[in-house]
């Protein structure tokens, strides 16, 4: 229901935005340009589709070998202790832990073209759950088959949980927004590398407890205490040895780690499926068509939600509030140093490609080294794209009532946004 109403606010505060330009500013032409932005935008959705589509197969066909090999099972019997505290509703060495474990792993190193199949594979096994839980439910009450199939369409808890651990995109290496300033002239490409892990880092605690405040997790329990504990030593410890290192070594370090770490994955699999004696090459294609129907069935949901995206765009919805927002900050006598950079901020979870465009154009406009532009960066790095990730995640399965994801994945996503404009004062102004 929140992404229903969300996606009809966009088209609506597009048609009053769009008024206001064409009479209020003489912008004949705002029409033209969000009708264009939805063609624009519904082909860039299926090239996305097209472009998962390979990389879907490969990375659930790798997973199908781990599960045949075993290797999701050992993990999931590992991270127990953990996830049946922060996962309540799994039960204990259930495979949909090893799967939600290997896309976090992903995503902290920065591997996002790992992590969404290995995500899309989470989701699946968690709506096996919970169309277990359902149809059990439905049993003890009395539900008819319509309202089981209509409870199956509701996110369950666990869903929540790890979407939300996705939207805060807590990432550990952030590469790709080293590369891209190192490209626009920085004269150190890396200065942003602690503000981004402290922002991220920020983002996923916020995620954390929200969603535990939501879901009545207690958080005080001894294991998610030395958890969380240990990702702060963890998160502490790779600032340490990022700090010891000059640029050149810490991109390739950055580069060399992830690769090794990722190829390493793929090989452990395959000989886990060989020791066992599985037929490896079955196992793989068996898992690669899976992500082919994968890919083919995201396409709707990613279609909907970037041609809202684009038509609040083309409307000039973007700069209307920019300015309006730069006006209170400045009407309020508050320093808004901070207010160019936010277009990437308000672009990210609605669009990754949209969110680094943005980036790469206040670093344009103002400089690679100015403030704006290494907030830019800040804010890049700091969330991820929350309605990409519900609208390909929960599509995936046919999940149409998120419940309080969309809410909790937003209030992390605004404790990181207001932690990389703090952490940038604190750095670089």
């Amino acid at each position: 229901m929140v992404l229903n109403y969300i996606w009809i606010a966009f088209f609506v505060l597009a048609a009053i935005c769009a008024i206001i330009q064409c009479l209020g500013f003489g912008n004949t032409g705002v029409f033209a340009d969000i009708i264009n932005s939805t063609f624009d935008n519904s082909k860039t959705a299926f090239e996305i589709s097209l472009g998962l589509t390979g990389v879907l197969s490969l990375w659930m066909g790798v997973m199908k070998v781990g599960e045949k090999g075993g290797v999701v099972n050992a993990l999931s019997r590992v991270l127990s202790p953990l996830f049946v505290r922060l996962f309540p509703d799994i039960p204990k060495g259930h495979p949909a832990t090893g799967h939600i474990f290997m896309n976090i792993a992903a995503n902290m190193l920065g591997l996002d073209n790992a992590a969404t199949p290995l995500g899309l594979k989470a989701m699946e096994s968690m709506q096996e759950l919970n169309k277990e839980a359902n149809e059990e439910s439905g049993r003890k009450n009395g539900w008819t088959d319509a309202q089981v199939a209509e409870r199956n369409t509701w996110a369950s808890n666990p869903m929540i949980v790890f979407l939300v651990l996705n939207t805060s995109g807590l990432t550990i290496i952030p590469v790709s927004i080293m590369v891209y300033r190192a490209q626009m002239g920085a004269a150190q490409p890396t200065d942003v590398f602690v503000p981004i892990l402290l922002a991220t880092f920020v983002a996923t605690l916020a995620g954390i407890i929200i969603v535990s405040l939501y879901q009545k997790i207690n958080l005080l329990q001894p294991v998610l205490l030395g958890t969380l504990g240990g990702l702060c030593a963890l998160v502490a410890g790779v600032i340490w040895a990022f700090s010891q290192m000059d640029k050149d070594t810490m991109d390739t370090v950055s580069s060399v780690a992830a690769n090794i770490i990722l190829f390493g994955i793929i090989l452990s699999f395959i000989i886990a499926g060989a020791v066992k004696k599985v037929n490896v090459y079955d196992a793989f294609i068996e898992g690669a068509k899976d992500g082919f129907t994968t890919a083919v069935r995201v396409i709707p949901y990613l279609v909907a939600i970037l041609v809202a995206i684009g038509v609040f765009r083309a409307s000039g919805g973007m700069d209307l509030l920019i300015g309006g927002i730069n006006w209170c900050v400045n009407a309020m006598g508050f320093n808004a140093d901070f207010v160019p950079a936010l277009p990437t901020a308000i672009m990210k979870p609605l669009s990754g490609s949209g969110a680094r465009g943005m980036m790469v154009d206040t670093m344009q406009t103002f400089g690679a080294d100015s403030f704006a532009g290494r907030l830019s960066c800040i804010f890049q790095g700091s969330t991820d794209t929350t309605f990409y990730i519900l609208a390909v995640y929960f599509g995936s399965v046919g999940i149409k009532n998120t419940r309080h994801a969309v809410t909790c994945g937003l209030l992390a996503d605004l404790a990181g946004i207001v932690a990389a404009v703090i952490i940038a004062y604190m750095f670089f102004n």
